[in-house]
């Protein structure tokens, strides 16, 4: 199986917050991180639901990894979703801390297609991985509640290429 084996209108992709953005930081028991990884799973589902089988996520700390969670999970009720990691380089999880890295690492394994936008980090490399979700996907999820940012410039993106956006807040 390869990425190009999906349409558009068969994929989805996401862009959220990092944890320093969240109103609960890196504190995943708070009652509001729950309640937001309960309702990306259920959003995925009413996108599988809707014909979407694909579900690309970018593999950041914090949103993406629930998101990657989410879409995992799915797959493990409907064993047609395929997860997609879109990498801005191999070099994405070397400054983050063992916990998060070990997550990353056990992620990336469930997933079935890992697509590299650069061996080595460029300056440019989250955002060309940003626009390569956007461009393969005809619906976004975004954790978003109006913060300048990474997630404001993608979901911007997708905006003018026409994607449907569903914004969950934080």
């Amino acid at each position: 199986m390869t990425a190009s084996s999906y349409t558009k209108e068969e994929t989805c992709c996401f862009s959220g917050y990092r944890p320093e953005k969240l109103p609960w930081g890196e504190r995943e028991d708070d009652a509001r991180c729950r309640e937001l990884k309960r309702r990306l799973f259920h959003i995925a589902e009413a996108l599988y639901i809707s014909g979407r089988r694909r579900f690309i996520c970018g593999m950041a700390r914090g949103c993406d990894i629930y998101f990657c969670e989410a879409a995992l999970a799915l797959r493990g009720i409907n064993g047609d979703v395929v997860v997609e990691a879109a990498l801005p380089c191999a070099e994405q999880p070397e400054k983050w801390t063992d916990a998060w890295r070990e997550r990353y690492f056990g992620l990336l394994s469930g997933c079935d297609i890992e697509t590299y936008i650069s061996r080595r980090y460029t300056k440019d490399c989250m955002a060309r991985r940003n626009r390569y979700m956007v461009d393969s996907s005809s619906v976004i999820v975004t954790v978003f509640d109006g913060r300048f940012g990474g997630t404001m410039y993608t979901r911007g993106y997708a905006f003018r290429r026409g994607l449907d956006i569903i914004d969950v807040a934080p």
